[in-house]
């Protein structure tokens, strides 16, 4: 139980049947602390502690890095709620 945790969780939200509210959400966690949060409608990272700050400066700094992360609303999330949702609502 010695040693350092850390954890990723990303996640798509939404509400309507047509994705139009989806939003893309990524954590970044040390030690179950949450440091960094990135949120698709924000449309960049935002630092929760000190370490946080500085990480998502570099994350904002990286166009690659945050144009990937706001792509992801696009290429991941809706392609994999439709083939979710018609995968639940095609069985009868």
């Amino acid at each position: 139980a010695d040693g350092y945790y850390e954890y990723t969780m990303q996640e798509c939200v939404y509400s309507t049947s047509d994705y139009s509210d989806m939003v893309f959400l990524v954590s970044l966690s040390f030690n179950k602390d949450v440091f960094v949060q990135f949120n698709s409608t924000v449309g960049k990272f935002v630092g929760l502690t000190e370490f946080g700050v500085k990480q998502a400066e570099n994350f904002n700094k990286d166009q690659a890095i945050l144009q990937q992360s706001k792509a992801q609303v696009d290429t991941v999330c809706r392609p994999n709620a439709q083939l979710s949702d018609s995968a639940v609502r095609d069985k009868t």
